[in-house]
C-alpha cells in the first residue's frame, strides 16, 4: 500500500495570520527587554563609541517607520508624526520607549497586511512585502543582541532566568 506523501496546503490567510503573530511576539519580546533593564542602565554602550542602550531601541523604532514612510507611505498617515527627527535619540524612558515600540510596530503590521491584502508590492525595497517584517526580525534581533552584551561588558548582565521567560518563551508558547 502506498504512503500518502500529500501535504496540507495552508491558506493565505492563516499563513498572514501566522507571520503577523510572529512580527508581534518580536515587539513584544523587545518591550519585554527594555522593560526589564533597570532606568540606571540606559545610558550602558558597549563600547565608548557605540550608542547606548536607549539609543538602540530608539533606533530601531525609528528603523521601522522609515520603512513604513519609504514603502508604504499610505500606511503612515494614522500613527502620529511620520519619522523621527532623531534616529539614535537618547529617550531613556522605558514607557515612551515601549509606546514608541508599540506605534512603530502597528505601524509595520499594518503595512504589511495592507500591501498583501491589496496585492501591492512595496514601494521602493523588497521584493514582497513579508521580507519587511523578515528584515526587521533579524534587524531587531541583532540590535537585542547588541543590547544583552553592552549590558553584560558593563557588569549588569541579565540571566537566562529573567529574560529567557521574557524572550524565548514568547517564541515558542503555544496560544
Amino acid at each position: 500500500m502506498p504512503i500518502d506523501m500529500t501535504i496540507t496546503t495552508v491558506h493565505e490567510d492563516s499563513l498572514l495570520e501566522a507571520l503577523l503573530d510572529s512580527w508581534d511576539r518580536n515587539n513584544t519580546i523587545l518591550t519585554n527587554l527594555l522593560r526589564i533593564i533597570p532606568e540606571s542602565s540606559m545610558g550602558v554602550r558597549a563600547m565608548e563609541s557605540s550608542p547606548s542602550v536607549a539609543q538602540l531601541f530608539a533606533h530601531m523604532h525609528y528603523v521601522r517607520l522609515v520603512f513604513v514612510f519609504e514603502d508604504a507611505p499610505d500606511f503612515t498617515a494614522p500613527h502620529g508624526d511620520g519619522v523621527p527627527k532623531n534616529e539614535w535619540a537618547d529617550e531613556r524612558d522605558p514607557a515612551r520607549l515601549t509606546e514608541l515600540l508599540n506605534h512603530s510596530a502597528k505601524a509595520v503590521r499594518e503595512a504589511v497586511r495592507g500591501k498583501i491584502q491589496a496585492h501591492r508590492a512595496m514601494d521602493i525595497h523588497y521584493d514582497h512585502p513579508i521580507l519587511l517584517l523578515q528584515h526587521m526580525l533579524w534587524h531587531e534581533g541583532y540590535h537585542h543582541g547588541q543590547i544583552k552584551l553592552a549590558l553584560k561588558l558593563a557588569g549588569h548582565p541579565l540571566t537566562d532566568d529573567e529574560v529567557g521567560p521574557l524572550t524565548w518563551d514568547i517564541w515558542m508558547d503555544k496560544h
